[in-house]
């Protein structure tokens, strides 16, 4: 059976560190990075309050944190706690607030190395560009790294008690953000919430922080285009000619990758064994939350008998986000006139897959068996709505529906 187990996911990193703090004190600094709103925050307290005494939680985006000793006092605080016996575990939420925190870890950190102190570190923070830069430029071989990304189903059905058919339902038409799960019953709210506690802070203070990014606007209006193009291969020409601010294509390349680092869109490579026509052919846009398409668009979720075309794309786009959020390596095939959904390569296998909602034929999957007549290693996979599976059995394809796929990733055993 394929591991569809994520390493990304709360309940994955939540044992993850746990045992990390079991281990002889001092480690490597464990630093947690993710999304808005994934999580974090009620990750630290959650092992805080398990820990008990062992526990120093400090938040680094607090007016306190801004005041002179604030940074020393935490660490005393921590070692106060500690013993031999008994390890500390001192965790800094947010800490990319901090001027220089990057420099003054790695000091404090050799510190405990050399004094041998008792005390385990875990640092977190919002913002994977500013944490990933900081940590690579004077953490290196001090640290290691965890993501938290978007919540699948399976974990609303873990940790909110929903029925697995609801929680699938609930990630494809309004994403999967823990914090938005008791807004759900008032559509206005819930906008509000993820627009203003989730969007708008990730452009305008995690990537605006960064001094690479020159034009904001830009910025804002290629969100606003993937937002409107789920799943979609758009070439950056045309990208641009769609914007009011338009910048130059390296720019807008540029922005896609930064869009990427912050967790909100991915723009999906093509499947080619030549590295520079790869990196020429036009990317495929994928949002990266549910949540961001249903806020960002004003028509609201499709329905599949409402609109079946802009459902197949939101359906689609769920099944993309859902194979990247689990650390998956995913792109996209086109040899025109034939096309391939996706390909996974990962923890998962390798996998060509085909996403179809509605009713189709065996030429709809002429791509897929192309593609993998092509690549005899890549296995096939069509994923449909329940009850629609017998097109593709008959042609010699794994299928399943997508509401499995999206509840147990490719695993063998059903639909």
């Amino acid at each position: 059976m394929i591991d569809t187990r994520s390493p990304h996911t709360y309940s994955a990193v939540f044992r993850e560190l746990r045992a990390r703090v079991g281990e002889a004190a001092p480690g490597r600094v464990q630093i947690l990075t993710g999304p808005r709103q994934v999580g974090k925050t009620h990750l630290l307290l959650a092992l805080s309050r398990e820990l008990g005494g062992r526990a120093v939680y400090a938040a680094a985006d607090t007016p306190a944190a801004a005041l002179a000793g604030w940074w020393e006092a935490q660490w005393r605080r921590a070692e106060a706690v500690a013993n031999p016996e008994r390890p500390a575990v001192l965790m800094i939420d947010e800490i990319q607030h901090l001027p220089d925190w990057s420099v003054r870890l790695k000091a404090e950190y050799d510190r405990m190395v050399r004094e041998g102190l008792p005390v385990h570190v875990i640092v977190s923070g919002s913002s994977s560009l500013r944490l990933g830069s900081g940590a690579r430029e004077s953490m290196a071989g001090r640290f290691e790294r965890h993501r938290l990304l978007h919540w699948p189903p399976a974990e609303l059905v873990r940790w909110f008690g929903m029925n697995p058919d609801r929680a699938v339902e609930t990630m494809v038409r309004y994403g999967s953000y823990p914090g938005a799960v008791d807004l759900l019953g008032d559509p206005e709210r819930w906008r509000h919430y993820v627009l203003d506690s989730i969007v708008e802070p990730a452009i305008g203070r995690d990537i605006l922080a960064m001094e690479s990014i020159r034009k904001p606007a830009l910025l804002r209006q290629i969100l606003a285009v993937a937002a409107g193009h789920p799943a979609e291969v758009v070439s950056l020409q045309k990208l641009r000619l769609s914007l009011t601010d338009r910048g130059a294509l390296e720019t807008v390349a540029h922005y896609l990758g930064v869009l990427e680092e912050a967790y909100l869109v991915a723009a999906l490579a093509k499947v080619s064994r030549h590295e520079i026509r790869r990196r020429s052919a036009p990317p495929k846009l994928v949002v990266l939350n549910q949540g961001i398409l249903a806020a960002m668009t004003a028509e609201g979720p499709p329905s599949p008998d409402g609109d079946p075309a802009r459902w197949g794309r939101w359906v689609e786009n769920a099944c993309i986000a859902h194979a990247w959020n689990a650390g998956q390596t995913v792109r996209y095939w086109r040899a025109a006139p034939l096309e391939v959904d996706m390909t996974i390569e990962g923890s998962w296998g390798r996998c060509a897959v085909e996403v179809k909602t509605g009713r189709y034929t065996t030429a709809d999957l002429a791509g897929l068996l192309e593609l993998c007549r092509r690549n005899r290693d890549l296995q096939s996979l069509v994923l449909c709505d329940r009850g629609r599976e017998s097109v593709a059995r008959e042609a010699g394809v794994k299928v399943m529906s997508w509401q499995y796929f999206l509840l147990h990733g490719p695993s063998e055993g059903g639909g």
